[in-house]
């Protein structure tokens, strides 16, 4: 089968960032197939493929971004015709061929935009961001119930710092990149009709993305555990003390406010890709 990679839509965003059930809401797109029944984790195109590392080999969720080497870009040697047809081949199986659009989804493109749109020319990119104290709690609780591995927990404070690594190299990618909508996921889940009108258009969709499943799954409960440790024990208040002045101000930066969590400023990514939040 030819190649048209037009035809393929990537998906990024940090482990617990909103990226599975926004995948999921535009595979139930009729002109839309994400890869299914693959056997590999959230069925996620990483697992399928050999062409580049996956995010374990740079130390997996709340890890990946530190390292530089995950970060892909066109100067890539791995950008080849050859390895866009291995890809493909590797993804083809699980994705209903007769459909426009193929869609592929695993966090670590969040990192590697700029890869992606080399190796595979006109191909649309969809970056999903979420408040960094949210993933990074949420990250440190699933990384310590999935391993019982001592060195594979982590703290909140590593997670905050991974968070502003990875989106930090999102910021910078931005002006390299083409076909490309950012969303936050608080305003995804807020409004889905709403921000999801913007990827119907980038993507030349007739109808509009399905957004039932997209609930309003707010975070109240890391809210409150953030806000439990203000109070908490004296080691609970010194890792929020350190947590707020070592990252606070680069947090304000992404529109996010460290100290209040439900606080939202405007979004400076999607300005920056020229589109409305």
């Amino acid at each position: 089968m030819e190649l048209d990679s037009t035809r393929l839509v990537f998906i990024g965003g940090l482990h617990r960032s909103g990226t599975t059930p926004l995948a999921r809401a535009m595979a139930e797109h009729p002109a839309i197939s994400g890869l299914r029944d693959t056997g590999v984790k959230e069925d996620e195109g990483q697992h399928l493929q050999s062409v580049y590392p996956k995010a374990k080999v740079y130390g997996g969720p709340g890890r990946f971004a530190l390292d530089q080497r995950s970060h892909l870009t066109e100067e890539s040697p791995l950008v080849t015709e050859a390895n866009a047809q291995i890809l493909f081949d590797a993804w083809a199986p699980y994705w209903d061929l007769g459909r426009p659009l193929l869609l592929e989804k695993s966090p670590p493109n969040l990192v590697m935009g700029r890869f992606l749109q080399a190796i595979y020319p006109g191909s649309a990119f969809i970056a999903v961001v979420r408040h960094p104290i949210v993933v990074a709690l949420s990250t440190v609780k699933w990384r310590r119930l999935a391993s019982k591995n001592f060195q594979n927990h982590t703290t909140v404070h590593a997670m905050v710092e991974h968070w502003l690594s990875a989106h930090e190299t999102l910021r910078d990618d931005l002006a390299s990149l083409s076909r490309t909508h950012l969303l936050r996921y608080e305003d995804l889940v807020d409004d889905p009709d709403r921000q999801l009108g913007p990827v119907q258009q980038l993507l030349g969709l007739h109808e509009p993305i399905p957004s039932g499943s997209l609930r309003s799954t707010h975070s109240d409960r890391y809210e409150q555990t953030w806000s439990e440790l203000s109070t908490g024990s004296w080691l609970d208040r010194r890792k929020r003390r350190s947590i707020e002045k070592d990252f606070g101000e680069r947090v304000a930066a992404f529109g996010y406010d460290i100290s209040d969590l439900a606080a939202r400023q405007p979004f400076p990514l999607a300005e920056a890709t020229g589109t409305e939040t």
